[in-house]
């Protein structure tokens, strides 16, 4: 290896980290993304070059990802992330399958020893990055809802994933110890591709932010074992750092929901509970006006606005910048309370408010917001649904048993903004929607936020 590719890689990798570092601010995340991408384009840059590639080469492929890197970035909707992530995951993870069985092919073709810890790293690449790629692509569907959604189980699931498991992992150990093993290599290839898809299957909706970064993490665990292989420093590093806070994403995801990962991982989590919407809502819900709830805006001094999925899919953000810089001129303070699982994907709402240019100093994380909501005069809640509702305080007995959630009905009034009555992930109904002190402005949630700042103009 040269002096300037180890200065390549060496200047990478610090681009990396500072990158990484970065995302964990919403005022950082920009420069964060930025710093990892110049990072990875310093680290192409180099490993084309220093393997003999033209520059004309080097700079067409640049063009051509660029290209397709821009159009993705412009033409795909921000409720269509999370997909867009779970696809990235998987072809990181099929790129990393690809690459290593192309080494040991090369390696039987050139004959000679090969050494041990190389095998392992084969066998690993092609384990991790085929059950990435396919449970990312079940993950897509999912979210997509497309031929797939909710939680589909096979007959004996959990007997049939350690089949597969131990049917692998005995083939891992035939590359590792008898190598080049090719029929073994795609052999275990297939079998975890089968196995990726029988171990997402069974997960449901409302597992699926957890599910996104776990996968997030297997994709750089699968590029490390690669890097591995290939004696290629860089990628080590890159992998290893997407692996390991993939893996603490997780855990705080984890942490959010109540769950174990074993419970996401073998797909415990059941729709449905026991209690009927017929019970809970009727007789007992109160519908309100845009020009009732402006009334309220009006009188009061603290607003606090629960986003959830359904402001991403009504694409409101920058309607609710409108609503909050109204009421603000009005003398009220304005709060945005974020569960972490709000949407499809960790960060989901942060993402969408931080694109309408909400200042970062009104955004609230549960743990913060919490103790804060008796202070609220009015809570908006707008298209979410599992994140507040009063069932998870129940210790058993349904999906969300346990999880933590944002406490809305301690607020004042509460205006639930949703299309109908329909439950969320967990196919629950919703306690607080049939709450003394909450109202239902029934609407597309874009519009419903826009006739409300009618509303509290025409005031």
């Amino acid at each position: 290896m040269s002096d300037w590719t180890s200065l390549g890689y060496l200047l990478a990798a610090v681009l990396f980290i500072l990158g990484l570092k970065g995302l964990t601010s919403p005022r950082t995340a920009v420069r964060g993304n930025l710093l990892g991408a110049t990072g990875m384009l310093v680290a192409v840059v180099t490993v084309l070059a220093g393997g003999g590639l033209s520059l004309g080469w080097i700079v067409a492929g640049l063009a051509l990802g660029a290209a397709a890197g821009a159009w993705l970035a412009l033409t795909v909707a921000m409720t269509a992330m999370p997909q867009l992530v779970a696809l990235f995951n998987g072809f990181g993870g099929g790129a990393s399958v690809l690459v290593a069985g192309a080494e040991l092919h090369g390696m039987a073709v050139r004959g000679g020893e090969i050494a041990t810890d190389i095998a392992v790293a084969t066998a690993a690449s092609g384990l991790i990055g085929m059950v990435t790629l396919t449970g990312s692509l079940v993950a897509w569907s999912k979210l997509e809802e497309r031929w797939l959604s909710g939680s589909v189980r096979l007959p004996h699931h959990h007997w049939i994933n350690a089949g597969l498991g131990a049917v692998a992992l005995l083939l891992a150990v035939v590359v590792s110890a008898w190598p080049p093993a090719l029929p073994a290599y795609w052999g275990l290839v297939v079998l975890a591709g089968v196995l990726g898809v029988t171990l997402v299957m069974p997960i449901g909706g409302a597992d699926m932010p957890v599910v996104i970064a776990l996968l997030n993490s297997y994709s750089g665990l699968a590029a490390a074992a690669t890097g591995f292989v290939l004696a290629n420093t860089v990628l080590i590093t890159a992998g290893a750092l997407v692996g390991a806070s993939g893996l603490i994403l997780t855990k705080i995801m984890c942490d959010a929901m109540n769950r174990s990962l074993p419970d996401v991982l073998f797909g415990t989590m059941e729709a449905g509970g026991a209690a009927k919407a017929d019970e809970i809502y009727e007789g007992r819900i109160k519908r309100t006006t845009a020009e009732e709830v402006a009334m309220l805006l009006e009188a009061a001094r603290v607003v606090t606005i629960v986003p959830g999925y359904g402001m991403a899919v009504a694409q409101a953000q920058h309607a609710v910048r409108d609503l909050a810089d109204c009421l603000k001129r009005r003398g009220a303070e304005v709060r945005y309370a974020i569960h972490p699982v709000a949407g499809r994907m960790p960060g989901h709402m942060n993402v969408l408010l931080a694109e309408a240019e909400v200042p970062y100093d009104e955004m609230y994380d549960m743990d913060s917001i919490n103790p804060l909501m008796h202070e609220t005069d009015v809570a908006i809640v707008l298209g979410a649904n599992d994140v507040v509702n009063p069932l998870a305080r129940e210790q058993s007995g349904n999906p969300i048993a346990g999880m933590p959630i944002i406490d809305v009905d301690k607020a004042g009034t509460v205006v639930v903004i949703k299309r109908s009555l329909s439950p969320g992930f967990a196919g629950l109904p919703n306690p607080l929607f049939a709450a003394d002190n909450t109202l239902m402005l029934f609407g597309d949630g874009k519009q419903a936020v826009l006739e409300l700042v009618q509303a509290l103009k025409g005031a």
